[in-house]
């Protein structure tokens, strides 16, 4: 399912800090890269428990909808040290990605601090941020490490976040592909907007309508075009 970006309300003019998801949302969804990463889990997983990639396909996803990641199922089920895992999921071919012009414009024109948020490591987001043209515009990276290994969609992880940056949620947008992720942030007050650009791990046709409305405050298939319409309504144009 996807959506074209609503119109926005004014709300988004109270925004001083603009947070983003990496992976499947700051590129699309349909781009080869994650896949590369889910494939490779399942090998690791396959490899350091001795199953059948059906049965490490399986545990690895029952880990990702029990714990946020399937990492922190494997350190809290296995014992698994989690630096093997980190360096092997995300030795991944990046050439898939090119440089994004108009979402460079878009970012790079908006007022504030840019954050990204991510469950992967600053070492990939780096990767992926300089094969997108993006490197130079966020303050830094907030990844599993700095969350000691603890994961979206976790309360604790949040407040770490805020604290480590001292941010305002209520003055805070954030954008993410996973809708249970922004449920936390809407709790905290931010105001969210749920990036569809491809295959979502939980379809939103599982999810109450009226429940969903209440944290995804927002829903586009393009985010370039959305933060466009987010300059234009603060009066700005993308650099």
């Amino acid at each position: 399912m996807t959506a074209a970006a609503p119109r926005l309300s004014p709300s988004v003019t109270h925004i001083d800090t603009w947070l983003f998801d990496l992976d499947n949302t700051l590129y699309p969804a349909s781009s080869s890269v994650f896949p590369q990463i889910d494939a490779k889990m399942k090998a690791f997983i396959g490899s350091f428990l001795g199953l059948s990639p059906e049965e490490a396909f399986a545990l690895q996803k029952k880990y990702y909808r029990d714990y946020g990641t399937t990492l922190r199922g494997l350190m809290l089920n296995h014992g698994l040290e989690p630096d093997a895992f980190l360096d092997y999921v995300h030795d991944v071919d990046h050439s898939a990605l090119d440089h994004d012009a108009a979402l460079r414009a878009a970012i790079a024109a908006l007022p504030g601090r840019r954050l990204v948020f991510t469950n992967g490591t600053v070492k990939h987001a780096d990767r992926v941020l300089e094969k997108l043209g993006l490197e130079d515009l966020f303050e830094g990276t907030f990844d599993i490490r700095a969350a000691d290994f603890i994961p979206k969609p976790q309360r604790q992880t949040y407040d770490r976040l805020i604290a480590t940056y001292g941010i305002d949620p209520t003055r805070t947008a954030f954008f993410e592909d996973s809708h249970i992720n922004l449920k936390t942030a809407a709790e905290l007050g931010m105001t969210t907007v749920l990036v569809r650009s491809g295959p979502d791990h939980a379809p939103l046709s599982q999810v109450d309508p009226a429940e969903l409305a209440g944290y995804c405050h927002h829903i586009t298939d393009d985010l370039a075009v959305w933060l466009a319409d987010a300059l234009a309504d603060l009066g700005l144009s993308p650099a």
